[in-house]
């Protein structure tokens, strides 16, 4: 699972509220209902204008995300998520990480 951060603080972070451009992504890794790893990755295109989402999904597929969670997901990005059969949750921006994971594994 990938979620759009706002920073640095991994679990502590809260939802950004873009995912294409966001500055960071929070990589959690779940078992059954257990959070047993969790990594943040810069985004190499967050300051793109535009044209950012292929990257984004290119680089969260190749480290074998299969659901992402975020406050908005743009038009190309939805395409893309149904394209490579990538679950999308919508949260309000600015939620805690932790408050996000529990409703997503409830």
């Amino acid at each position: 699972m990938a979620i759009s951060t706002k920073g640095n603080r991994g679990i502590e972070d809260v939802v950004s509220n873009v995912f294409g451009r966001a500055k960071t992504f929070t990589i959690i890794d779940v078992k059954g209902k257990d959070v047993k790893n969790v990594e943040v990755i810069q985004n190499p295109v967050a300051s793109y204008k535009q044209g950012s989402g292929p990257v984004v999904m290119k680089t969260l597929t190749d480290l074998g995300v299969n659901t992402v969670i975020s406050g908005e997901f743009g038009p190309g990005v939805l395409t893309l998520l149904e394209i490579f059969k990538v679950a999308k949750v919508k949260v309000k921006p600015g939620t805690p990480i932790a408050e996000a994971i529990k409703g997503f594994l409830e």
